[in-house]
């Protein structure tokens, strides 16, 4: 269950840096596991062994940080201690809301997994009834773990459609009717008491994988193909690249050549996940051959070696990788990952993009680029939210909350 700890990124600081600055320096370097003890902190901050210390003491102090066992290492005198975000100083909650199925976790601010489930959520129903069967969802999540309502901090939900995340709101989303400027962020942090952050779902999908990634493999394209075709981008620094109002990464509305008798559900014609996303391989098995009826089915066939859906998924990849090649050489990412149910049942997706791709690309684009499935699989939009959901609480501004609020 879950993944590793992931890296998180870490503000600057300078010999004046600002007390909350350091603070939140300090406690992300303990919860991405990147420093342990004193010494480590001071060699990766660049700040003086007395401000590292002062620092970290009015945290343990305040009941953030803990002092473990003993590290084991050589060296002489008294053994340094494992430092560790306390288990009790707060958790987050992220919910990866998807078309077809919706999987929620609870993490503390040191990364531990406390509980995750899948739960059934039916989007069509409009976001009040929808929300309330959330609610209670995550409600019931909590109670699983023995977390009191008070020590949630911060809630970090990804929606499957275009959202404004300054607001807080889905944005005309194809597949959520009555949805659209609804106030999702506002909504949940008034139900839970705690800052509360809405993204598109691929968005956190791409931000957890590349975090739990080496830093050296960004700047990083997500591609999900399920109901739909999104992107999302990761720029060279590990920040979700999202654009000035939210949209980058909406590659499923390129329009390819060839298919204006396609209509896709935005209203426009050709749309590459009209074409050749997951429900599309989906609508034309059923005109072909009167089934299968869902996402779940067409992986059963592909598990299966079925050669009819293989054919099918083989030509929309032929699709996708056209489109994929033209952003390599907008984007020029280090990595290229696929997400998606479909992606994680056989290669022929990948490698059906992977050589339009090499093909088309020109070789200053593509001489240091990898293509790949995604290592975290179906938990990357989980992690993606409980790293938002860490760094927001850890941030400046938010761990001069959190002191003042530790009892």
């Amino acid at each position: 269950m879950g993944w590793d700890p992931v890296r998180l990124t870490v503000p600057r600081t300078s010999g004046r840096a600002d007390a909350n600055l350091v603070l939140s320096v300090l406690t992300r370097l303990i919860a991405s596991g990147t420093a342990e003890s004193r010494a480590e902190l001071v060699k990766h901050t660049g700040l003086a062994r007395s401000t590292v210390n002062s620092h970290l003491d009015a945290l343990i102090a305040a009941g953030l940080v803990a002092e473990r066992g003993a590290l084991s290492g050589g060296g002489r005198g008294r053994p340094a201690h494992r430092l560790a975000i306390a288990p009790r100083a707060g958790v987050v909650l992220a919910a990866d809301v998807g078309a077809h199925s919706t999987r929620l976790a609870v993490a503390d601010l040191g990364q531990d997994l406390l509980a995750e489930t899948q739960v059934a959520l039916d989007l069509s129903v409009g976001p009040e009834k929808a929300l309330d069967v959330l609610t209670e969802h995550l409600r019931d999540l909590l109670r699983s773990t023995d977390v009191a309502a008070d020590e949630v901090k911060a809630l970090v939900m990804g929606l499957p459609g275009p959202v404004d995340p300054r607001m807080g709101m889905p944005v005309r989303p194809p597949i959520m009717p009555g949805w659209d400027g609804f106030p999702v962020g506002d909504t949940m942090a008034d139900r839970f008491d705690c800052t509360a952050s809405v993204d598109n779902d691929v968005n956190l999908m791409a931000l957890g994988e590349a975090r739990a990634l080496p830093a050296e493999e960004s700047p990083l394209l997500f591609l999900k193909i399920g109901t739909g075709i999104g992107g999302g981008i990761v720029s060279a620094t590990g920040e979700l690249h999202r654009g000035s109002d939210g949209a980058a990464g909406d590659i499923g509305h390129i329009r390819v050549p060839g298919a204006d008798d396609v209509i896709c559900q935005c209203g426009n014609v050709g749309c590459v996940e009209a074409v050749a996303s997951a429900d599309a391989v989906l609508r034309g098995l059923r005109a072909e051959s009167g089934g299968p009826e869902t996402i779940e089915d067409l992986a059963r066939l592909l598990r299966d070696g079925d050669a009819l859906a293989i054919r099918r998924i083989r030509a929309a990849a032929a699709t996708i990788g056209e489109v994929v090649a033209m952003l390599v050489h907008f984007y020029n990412p280090k990595r290229i990952v696929l997400g998606g149910l479909i992606t994680s049942v056989g290669d022929d997706l990948l490698a059906g993009i992977r050589s339009v791709v090499y093909r088309r690309a020109l070789p200053l684009a593509t001489r240091h680029l990898s293509l790949a499935n995604s290592t975290l699989g179906r938990s990357a939009g989980l992690a993606g939210a409980v790293v938002a959901g860490i760094e927001n609480v850890l941030s400046p501004e938010g761990i001069h909350r959190l002191v003042r609020e530790m009892p």
